[in-house]
């Protein structure tokens, strides 16, 4: 059990409502258009945010049907370019109208059910038509990434090989611009590239569409993090729509609800939380792509802005690190952003860093931002998405845990106590149920730490054609997460991964401390620093740190490894293998968060080159 010198406690707003009240009605917050913008607003109507048809929320049997309804009324899709340019108005009755097409192209090209058919997900009406066309013809739908920046062409090429080896897929759409690229691995699995430009010129003779049913495969879902050994985990109709709900039940869905989102559409919280979501709860989106987000991060605050009726947005950490730092060295925040109307900012898909989200409190705090719009949350592919949802209007709420209880092991060091910062992730949705368990599966009282599980009707059925990473994961109707947290009053608190954890000389040790340790020091980032275990030519275990860094003089890296060295001794009591390394060497994942596995795996192959210390 946790000691009780613990401390909960909540982000505080910087403004009080009554001045924003005040700010707002000095001046008007709609428009804050650009002379193109208004010129684009002239001939592009964006889909309304409001509608007279009567909301749903997610109760249908199939996608399909979702879409039908949500078809039958005026909201949809809207695709903006770098600057926030409305470019696309995409009704959903268009979607469908272009699903249905790309459907009876499927099946006069040979498509039979529970073919698997890979998309490079690019967030556009392209994507979107074949995705849903995919299931209107009875076929299973594969999101693949686009390239990143990390890694080059040869890894990307790679890493789609082995992802089409493990689903097998009939076709590879893409889009013209990747064509050399996506066409070269789709030789080497003997599968059919199709530039989707081309494909939708072809004729679409209308052709009976299969039935299909709730219990039946919907799509497949690669997790961020599957490139060498990919997992697809299969989602059926049915639990999709049910995890759909309970993002509906746990924001508490409003008629007058809006959402912005640069999310990728091949990772599970911008394909299920952003597009599949919308479909099925009959919500009006604007899209940025996520390489426009990238170089231009303060766009997304700007959509928000100006879309009036804005009021949902998600992101993980990083983005709204990004946008704290960016805006930190410009003035008149509240002149060119409203985010006042912003009612769910939502959070999650990595570690939610409470240290982060304050900056950014800090930040934007002039322009309306409240603390309270915060939502935490905690999900995964093999749950299809959420498995927890902070109530709406809670906030921010951590947790200060002495460190010695997350690890497991007494503090008789004689160091002095130091504690962690821990975000509560809230409570389960609708319908799952969550456990935290000790290693021998038995359930652990509130305030221990151990694995965490969850049951309910929206996990998958299973790892495509892999029964065994399955049977490892899934027992009796529940999932093992690979995630370790606690319960705390009906609220769970993520801690880390298992597999990441680092255990030296029989004591455990979490590498988000060692890491956030180094990021302390100035010059450094969230990200910056991979922290894992390797073992020493003589056969001991010790923590290695490879940091990414930006300076070129001998001597000044001879002093940062020992500043670092020093600081990690401090905060853990352990000697470190400290390994400076260039700028961009650590590897992601497809969705932008720090893979540590493959950052030990390219260091231990030599991929990694260190910088050489000076004699």
């Amino acid at each position: 059990m946790f000691k009780q010198r613990r401390v909960r406690t909540r982000f505080m707003a910087q403004k009080d409502d009554m001045l924003v009240a005040a700010r707002r009605e000095s001046r008007d917050v709609a428009p804050l258009m650009t002379e193109n913008h208004a010129a684009s607003a002239d001939t592009l109507v964006p889909t309304p945010t409001r509608c007279a048809q009567p909301r749903r929320f997610s109760d249908f049997a199939t996608v399909g049907e979702a879409l039908d309804y949500a078809a039958a009324g005026t909201r949809g899709l809207n695709f903006h370019d770098p600057r926030g340019r409305l470019v696309r108005p995409y009704p959903y009755s268009e979607l469908r109208a272009d699903a249905l097409a790309a459907a009876y192209r499927l099946i006069a090209a040979g498509v039979k059910p529970q073919d698997r058919i890979a998309l490079i997900a690019e967030t556009g009406p392209e994507f979107a038509a074949l995705f849903f066309g995919t299931i209107y013809a009875g076929a299973w739908p594969v999101p693949l990434p686009l390239p990143t920046s990390f890694g080059g062409r040869d890894s990307y090429v790679g890493q789609l090989v082995v992802q089409l080896t493990s689903c097998d897929p009939k076709m590879l759409f893409f889009p013209p611009e990747i064509a050399a690229m996506a066409a070269e691995a789709a030789e080497q699995r003997g599968v059919e590239p199709i530039d989707w430009t081309s494909f939708a010129e072809r004729a679409a003779p209308v052709a009976e569409l299969p039935r299909q049913k709730s219990d039946e495969t919907c799509y497949l879902q690669y997790s961020s993090g599957s490139t060498r050994f990919p997992h697809g985990v299969a989602v059926t109709h049915g639990a999709l729509l049910n995890n759909l709900s309970a993002h509906s039940h746990g924001m508490k869905l409003q008629d007058s609800d809006r959402c912005v989102s640069w999310l990728p559409w091949y990772h599970d919280m911008g394909l299920v939380g952003c597009l599949l979501s919308p479909v099925a709860n009959q919500v009006s989106v604007d899209y940025l792509k996520t390489e426009d987000f990238a170089r231009r991060p303060l766009a997304w605050l700007d959509l928000i802005s100006r879309n009036e009726g804005t009021t949902l947005s998600y992101s993980p950490t990083f983005g709204y690190d990004i946008c704290a730092r960016r805006i930190s060295s410009q003035s008149h925040v509240a002149d060119r952003f409203d985010l006042s109307r912003w009612r769910v900012a939502g959070n999650g898909a990595d570690m939610i860093r409470p240290d982060v989200m304050q900056a950014f409190v800090d930040a934007f705090a002039d322009a309306g931002f409240k603390a309270s719009a915060f939502l935490p949350s905690y999900g995964l592919a093999e749950a299809t998405l959420a498995v927890s949802i902070m109530p709406p209007g809670e906030g921010i709420v951590v947790e200060l845990v002495e460190e010695t209880e997350l690890s497991g092991a007494a503090n008789d060091s004689g160091r002095p106590t130091r504690y962690r910062a821990i975000v509560n992730c809230g409570k389960a949705v609708k319908d799952m149920t969550i456990e935290v368990r000790d290693e021998a599966g038995n359930p652990l009282p509130d305030q221990t730490v151990g694995k965490v599980w969850c049951s309910g009707p929206s996990l998958m059925t299973g790892y495509y054609r892999d029964p065994e990473a399955t049977a490892a994961c899934m027992k009796d109707g529940w999932l093992d997460t690979g995630d370790m947290g606690y319960m705390s009053n009906g609220y769970i608190y993520i801690v880390g991964r298992a597999k990441d954890m680092i255990i030296i000389n029989g004591k455990n040790h979490w590498p988000q401390d060692i890491e956030w340790a180094v990021e302390q020091l100035p010059g450094f980032k969230s990200g910056d620093i991979a922290a894992f275990a390797i073992t020493t030519p003589g056969g001991e275990e010790t923590p290695a740190v490879l940091v990414q860094c930006r300076t070129s003089d001998d001597a000044e890296r001879a002093a940062l490894r020992e500043t670092i060295r020093e600081r990690v001794r401090a905060i853990t009591g352990m000697n470190c293998l400290v390994e400076l390394i260039p700028p961009r060497s650590l590897p992601r994942t497809s969705s932008g968060k720090l893979s540590r596995s493959k950052a030990r795996a390219q260091y231990l192959a030599g991929e990694i080159q260190p910088f050489a210390i000076a004699a």
